[in-house]
């Protein structure tokens, strides 16, 4: 009997993955289809490649809040961290390689300088727990964009020269060049981002994701989550598996700054690109997914990015429609009311198979007598 649950479960979390990829891949041809038939505006083309940023982080800042369960609120800036560490190899590395090899190396040297930072910060911050947690993670994020913005990196014939202060103190010949210049960024960031490597990049997020949550680390990570010290008690290593969700939802978000970098022609670490405000625009997207839910942040974050851009014609209320889809989310999603109407609507209309082997089980049951 166990061995026949374990397989069904087995089934069933393949088929939720497979559903997951599948409509990823859907949107991904639709979208294609409407850019061969030239259908689609030039505005919402470049929107395409921020809406697969978004869902990454999403889907990422998903791991920390919904499966380990720990508010933070300095995803933006692991974003940061991955940004600039990926521009800087690009901008370095540019014409020395094929570009697609060098946009591959700047990916994974985003994804490992963002999830060392993790490591970093995680270990001695993942002993605080909620509003702590969130105010440390809060103030990581504002110190590492505001770290960057007083840093300044040339290159001359003599090698790298590094200064806090300002670019004339690093005293480059007249070949050399500033490749981050404090306040203004890195500049000519080589533009290989595009929405096809983009949904890649977010189908490798989710099979890592949703492959994690459903292994053996993943069971343990939500152990911790349900109930900290009944899993301390068996055995499981707290800070082992608390690191390794926190490291590898850094890790994604350094990937998706990546792609962020290689968008723009230049790349600053400003307020509104890696500031708190994008902190909490991704968490929004996590909250009105449904924590936990990696399918939900997804369809959030394509919702909440596309909606102010499908209402810019109407100026003078779009903030307020947008506001009013906000709390209407909210309310589907976590009202009582909401679940109930919603379990109710999944009993009636999409579980009749279910009934109808029940029925036919306890049909069955009586026949031989049991009761």
């Amino acid at each position: 009997m166990s061995k026949t649950y374990s397989k069904l479960n087995l089934s069933k979390t393949t088929k939720s993955n497979f559903i997951t990829y599948l409509l990823v891949i859907i949107v991904y041809l639709i979208v294609q289809f409407l850019i061969a038939g030239g259908h689609m505006s030039s505005l919402m083309k470049g929107l395409l490649v921020p809406l697969c940023i978004y869902i990454m982080l999403a889907v990422s800042l998903n791991l920390t809040v919904g499966i380990l369960g720990e508010l933070s609120l300095g995803h933006a800036g692991f974003m940061c961290a991955g940004a600039f560490a990926g521009a800087f190899f690009s901008k370095c590395m540019q014409g020395s390689m094929p570009d697609m090899l060098r946009f591959l190396i700047a990916l994974i040297l985003g994804a490992a300088v963002a999830g060392l930072f993790g490591i970093l910060i995680g270990i001695p911050v993942l002993r605080l727990k909620g509003d702590y947690l969130a105010i440390v993670t809060l103030a990581f994020g504002e110190i590492i964009k505001n770290l960057v913005n007083v840093l300044y990196i040339g290159r001359d014939s003599d090698g790298f020269h590094f200064s806090m202060k300002d670019s004339i103190s690093l005293r480059l010949k007249e070949d050399g060049e500033i490749i981050i210049n404090g306040a203004q960024g890195i500049t000519g960031t080589p533009h290989d981002a595009s929405f096809t490597i983009g949904v890649l990049l977010i189908l490798i997020s989710l099979f890592v994701i949703q492959n994690l949550v459903n292994s053996r680390d993943g069971r343990a990570i939500m152990s911790i989550r349900d109930n900290r010290i009944a899993a301390e008690s068996i055995g499981i290593n707290i800070t082992k598996y608390k690191l390794m969700a926190f490291s590898i939802s850094a890790a994604i978000a350094g990937v998706a700054g990546v792609l962020y970098a290689h968008n723009l022609s230049t790349l600053t670490a400003l307020p509104k690109n890696f500031g708190y405000n994008m902190s909490i625009m991704i968490l929004v997207y996590v909250v009105l997914g449904g924590i936990g839910n990696i399918r939900g942040s997804i369809i959030s974050a394509v919702i909440l990015t596309l909606l102010p851009e499908l209402l810019r014609g109407l100026s003078d209320y779009r903030m307020l429609i947008y506001a009013i889809v906000l709390i209407a989310m909210m309310l589907l999603n976590w009202s009582p009311k909401a679940i109930e109407w919603k379990e109710r609507i999944r009993e009636t209309y999409f579980s009749g198979w279910k009934s109808g082997k029940g029925d036919s089980a306890k049909t069955a049951a009586k026949g031989k007598g049991v009761r």
